[in-house]
């Protein structure tokens, strides 16, 4: 019985050895997750036993430390969920490495060529839709096609101490600058993104009462008639808020270069008028020219989003997480992957930072959680365990073997 144990002792101790070994091994694989071997004793109708086995290799899912990544695409997850892959041939994988590129269809895949899944945005502009389904995520290279304005903001100040314009001495008219007070300057789009520069004068009639007139310089006629100027009227009370509301000036302008004519309300509702310089701030239009994929970034929030050439963002995708109620039963399937079983339960997946699901961070990789302090102890612990093991079969054949002299 005691050749048994002693072996079996042998046997728990190497394969604990291996254990540590391959923790060691995968101190630097960014994802891995340690092991560690549990024990049980044997026991066949003896009151002694029969020695000890290695129960399980029971898995560590604790953080690893976040740090820098080495690529746009990579991603760390802090605190609980798994990366959601696909292989080729449709298989679900879960896993902690954040490695991911682009292959040469612009899917977003990991090392072994799996494929990252979440929400693709479609639309336009893109967004997730509601009840989109989990999918491989793809980065177009097409370009960012141009969006006409259809809305602006101005926002600002006029002097209060600004000279009222005798309109009958001066009527509005853009070549002569005695007709308004001040001009503000901004761009617009059409539809096939040509710049349009449009031109807003202020002109002062009377104390707490302007007139604003707009002109599009780039396309200033409309259907070959002569130049058209929009205009409204801004009236404030003594305190400078503005009493008209809505605040609204129309923005128009001929066709340009193959274009739509441009045809929007900019809204003047934030405009002051105090004793201080006219200065109206940045207007905004929306609207935007065409423009190159210039890169793309991953927000914290699992957001992937592409930057173009004519400064605008845009969505691409969603990453989604998944977590389980028991992690340990997952199984391992290598390459930094696990596999669902009974024993880890259905997956939960959504984006992360909601529900029980952890963060996911842009440029991190969580590196390995092995502590090797810690694994060189135990591999000293193993190492002499087994030596104990051996030492107990070597004094069990001494003993058979005095018994064999006595004979």
């Amino acid at each position: 019985m005691s050749f048994s144990q002693g072996l079996s002792g042998l046997n728990a101790s190497s394969q604990a050895l291996d254990v540590v070994g391959n923790n060691i091994a995968n101190s630097q694989t960014v994802g891995f997750k340690s092991g560690s071997a549990a024990f049980a004793d044997v026991f066949a109708g003896s009151q002694i036993g029969m020695g000890v086995q290695v129960s399980a290799v029971n898995q560590n899912f604790s953080d690893g430390v976040l740090g820098m990544g080495n690529s746009s695409l990579d991603m760390g997850i802090q605190g609980n969920g798994f990366f959601r892959l696909a292989n080729a041939a449709g298989g679900i994988f879960y896993s902690r490495n954040g490695q991911f590129k682009q292959d040469e269809n612009g899917y977003i895949v990991n090392n072994q060529g799996m494929f990252l899944t979440g929400y693709q945005a479609t639309g336009m502009p893109p967004a997730i839709q509601p009840g989109a389904a989990i999918d491989r995520i793809k980065i177009p290279t097409d370009q960012m096609q141009a969006r006409a304005s259809d809305a602006g903001t101005l926002k600002g100040n006029l002097d209060s101490g600004s000279s009222i314009v005798n309109q009958q001495t001066y009527p509005f008219d853009p070549a002569n600058s005695k007709s308004y007070n001040s001009v503000t300057q901004m761009d617009a789009y059409d539809s096939l993104g040509n710049k349009h520069t449009i031109n807003v004068y202020y002109v002062k009639t009377a104390d707490n009462t302007w007139q604003a007139y707009s002109s599009n310089a780039t396309s200033p006629k409309m259907n070959g008639a002569k130049p058209v100027y929009q205009q409204t009227t801004l009236s404030f009370d003594t305190s400078g808020q503005l009493t008209t509301n809505p605040a609204k000036l129309n923005i128009q302008g001929d066709t340009y270069n193959g274009g739509a004519a441009l045809n929007f309300d900019l809204s003047m509702d934030g405009m002051t008028q105090q004793a201080s310089d006219t200065d109206m701030g940045s207007p905004t239009t929306t609207g935007y020219a065409p423009g190159l994929l210039n890169g793309y970034v991953v927000g914290d929030n699992g957001q992937v989003v592409a930057n173009y050439s004519n400064g605008q963002t845009q969505l691409l995708g969603q990453v989604v997480l998944s977590g389980f109620t028991n992690p340990g039963g997952l199984k391992s399937k290598g390459d930094n992957c696990w596999s669902e079983t009974p024993a880890s339960g259905q997956p939960a997946t959504g984006i992360a930072g909601t529900g029980n699901l952890g963060n996911l961070l842009g440029n991190r990789l969580e590196s390995s959680n092995v502590d090797l302090s810690k694994e060189m102890v135990n591999m000293i612990v193993f190492q002499r365990t087994y030596q104990s093991n051996s030492q107990s079969i070597k004094t069990q054949s001494e003993l058979l073997q005095t018994l064999a002299n006595l004979g």
